[in-house]
């Protein structure tokens, strides 16, 4: 009987593969790459065509000799690895590593982990696509040139320890960008007026918009009591009344990046913690009876694409459970955007019929969240629209008009099942209003009172990783597989820090890209950057040699290299001096930034050594112990607030302590945040006394 291997990258997806195989398959693990550039040499000879030098990953030696003995006793050999441009790379590179043939069909691609799915990709398999193989080759190799070359100048003239790369360092420049436009912002003072009315209907809200027909605008309590003035003791009267039917699409099912930004939303997931979890949920889970079963679709795409017979068993499922009015008059069809590939589906159930609800108890408590949001967010992609309707009632006094606005639903449709969620700073329509209201043009209104609200403009707010990962999707930098990524390792490297989910620019960080804007402008231009993706787009759609665009950045990035190592100077960081001194010499202990945090050390290294914790006290006391609270921050670089006397007290609180204790029981009071509010919120269970001490208009 011949022997078929198959080849998949990690032994979760091999164990969910072989269920669905039978015993003439055997299913192994690579683990991932095999084979790779060299960490401790560039690895790229320029100097011959920028041919790679590909060497076995260290410690992979063992594995490599397994598969090389399961490839010579098998029959046939079936590399299975992700249906991406990685995944084609980890197949060639195995098709080399077990001396296969390069013209044999003997790559197989799946993009969800079913019986049906899996069966069908091994009755047709596919010879490697170079193309694809090539736009990876060519990513890899332009960033070992960038990486390798350039963070050691960085190191020679800043610090040991920096790296710079072609997208982090783009990431990096902005999120400090960012931080450099709030810093400049300056605040404007604006007023807002609302009217309390009511007619005959009932009572309503509305705003001051427009004054003898133009947008009016009031800067300043002057202004405001001026315009009070003139309306006092004046008639309001409805001048119009509008209605209007609106109707409300649904979003389209996920694609990586706006997976990762809607579980950051609704989830309050890190990217890196949502594609470890759709990780989990694509390759297989043990639901029991069912045995291990993949649970999602493929969840690095760009594609919002969707299968007929998944789209079927949406309609079924919506058709049972809401009746034919919430389904459309056709299956609904989704256009990718730019160079989405077409051959990829979006992130979505591997079967609808497979609810939440019937997961409860299986899967973890965060693999629960994930999966309800993918399906939920499917689902409702498949269904009616909603329909609104939004009323507008205007109303005059002298020449100053009124505006008041309310929506209704008349039929929720998708609405029924999920609604996308919100970034920061992003608010509805200001619609408080009930639609039962009626009211009649020509119609006197009672004023029960006028509401002033003193205002002053904000910033534009700091990016969150979720929002981070929306910016470098609309600017095409980088692809779906490197969003979560790159944003991790910019926070490891110490030029960004997370603090109450926004992210920062290091002092470090500010050091590294006022330089590179000044001396590789190529590297942080978004443009530039864009389109050196696009390129290499066009490399995996065969129509561009690879080291032809790797000619073409590296040519003029070389010149700059060198001029840049000539006109840079040692560029010094000058350490902030405390007041704190050194307990084994004596000197001011200064203040330096490690990667968790900031901590103190002896300006006399290497002599003296001595380092210690700098602790921020953040202006209340331990409930336990009445010392200081203070920040402190996790080993993932998590910040929160602990004891000053630590080890002895261990209290610890993720949430930011208020300043003053509960008023009714004296515990610690923490500060709980919202878009709309801001308040004191006891930490004691049986009391639970609750401050609010801002809140939005």
């Amino acid at each position: 009987m011949s022997k078929t291997l198959v080849i998949v990258e990690s032994p979760a997806k091999a164990k969910s593969i072989s269920k669905f195989l039978g015993s003439r398959y055997t299913v192994k693990a690579s683990m991932g790459h095999l084979r790779d550039l060299p960490k401790s040499q560039l690895g790229v000879d320029i100097e011959h065509d920028f041919e790679p030098k590909y060497i076995a990953i260290r410690g992979r030696g063992d594995l490599i000799k397994e598969l090389r003995a399961a490839a010579k006793g098998a029959d046939k050999v079936f590399l299975a690895s992700d249906p991406d441009r990685e995944g084609e790379a980890i197949a060639w590179h195995l098709s080399h590593l077990l001396g296969l043939n390069q013209g044999d069909k003997n790559r197989i691609e799946f993009h969800e982990i079913t019986k049906q799915a899996i069966q069908a990709a091994v009755k047709h398999p596919r010879q490697i696509d170079q193309a694809r193989v090539d736009a990876q080759q060519a990513r890899r190799v332009l960033d070992r040139l960038v990486g390798y070359q350039l963070s050691p100048l960085l190191w020679r003239k800043i610090k040991k320890g920096l790296s710079a790369g072609r997208v982090q360092s783009v990431a990096v420049r902005l999120v400090d960008d960012r931080e450099e436009e709030i810093q400049a912002f300056v605040s404007e003072e604006y007023w807002s007026l609302t009217a309390n009315l009511k007619s005959a209907g009932g009572k309503f809200l509305a705003k001051l918009v427009k004054k003898s027909g133009k947008k009016i605008a009031i800067t300043s309590k002057a202004e405001m009591e001026s315009v009070l003035s003139e309306l006092k003791g004046k008639d309001f009267q409805v001048a119009e009344v509008r209605t209007k039917e609106k109707k409300k699409q649904p979003s389209p099912p996920f694609i990586t990046s706006s997976l990762q930004q809607e579980a950051h939303r609704k989830l309050s997931f890190s990217p890196k913690r949502t594609m470890m979890l759709a990780q989990q949920l694509y390759e297989g889970l043990d639901l029991g009876k069912e045995g291990t079963v993949g649970l999602i679709t493929y969840m690095r795409t760009d594609s919002v694409k969707i299968a007929e017979t998944a789209q079927a068993e949406a309609k079924g499922w919506i058709l049972s459970h809401y009746g034919d009015e919430y389904y459309p008059p056709e299956p609904r069809r989704f256009t990718n955007k730019g160079r989405a590939q077409e051959a990829h589906e979006a992130i979505r159930p591997t079967s609808a019929l497979r609810t939440p609800d019937m997961l409860k108890g299986i899967l973890s408590r965060d693999q629960l969240r994930l999966y309800r949001l993918i399906w939920e967010r499917f689902i409702a992609s498949q269904m009616s629209v909603a329909i609104t309707d939004t009323l507008t009632v205007e109303s005059l006094v002298e020449d100053y008009l009124f505006r008041a606005n309310a929506t209704t639903i008349r039929f929720p449709g998708f609405l029924a099942v999920y609604e996308e969620g919100k970034d920061a700073g992003e608010t509805a329509d200001d619609e408080q209003n009930s639609l039962t209201l009626s009211v009649s043009p020509g119609e006197k209104l009672s004023l029960i009172e006028l509401q002033e609200k003193q205002h002053f403009t904000e910033p534009p707010p700091r990016y969150t990783e979720a929002s981070l990962v929306r910016k470098m999707e609309e600017e095409g930098i980088g692809r779906p597989s490197t969003y979560a990524p790159t944003i991790e390792t910019i926070q490891t490297r110490g030029y960004v820090v997370k603090e109450e989910k926004q992210l920062l620019p290091t002092e470090l960080g500010d050091i590294v890209i006022t330089l590179l804007k000044e001396h590789f402008p190529d590297i942080l231009n978004l443009e530039f950057t864009a389109n050196l993706e696009a390129k290499l787009d066009r490399i995996e759609e065969g129509n561009t040699p690879w080291k032809s665009v790797v000619e073409d950045y590296y040519g003029p990035f070389s010149v700059t290299l060198a001029e840049a190592d000539e006109k840079i100077g040692k560029v010094k960081i000058e350490d902030q001096v405390s007041e704190e001194l050194c307990e084994s010499c004596g000197r001011n202990m200064v203040i330096k930034m490690g990667r968790y945090g900031k901590f103190l050390a002896c300006p006399g290294f290497p002599d003296c050594r001595n380092t210690k914790p700098l602790f921020e006290e953040v202006g209340a006391n331990c409930p336990t112990c009445s010392k200081p609270l203070v920040v402190r921050r996790s080993k993932k670089g998590r910040k929160f607030f602990g004891c000053l006397g630590y080890p002895e007290c261990d209290f610890v609180s993720w949430e930011m302590p208020a300043p003053d204790p509960c008023p009714e029981c004296q515990q610690l009071m923490v500060i709980k945040s919202t878009k709309r509010q801001k308040k004191h919120v006891c930490t004691n269970r049986e009391c639970r006394f609750t401050k609010v001490i801002e809140e939005e208009a």
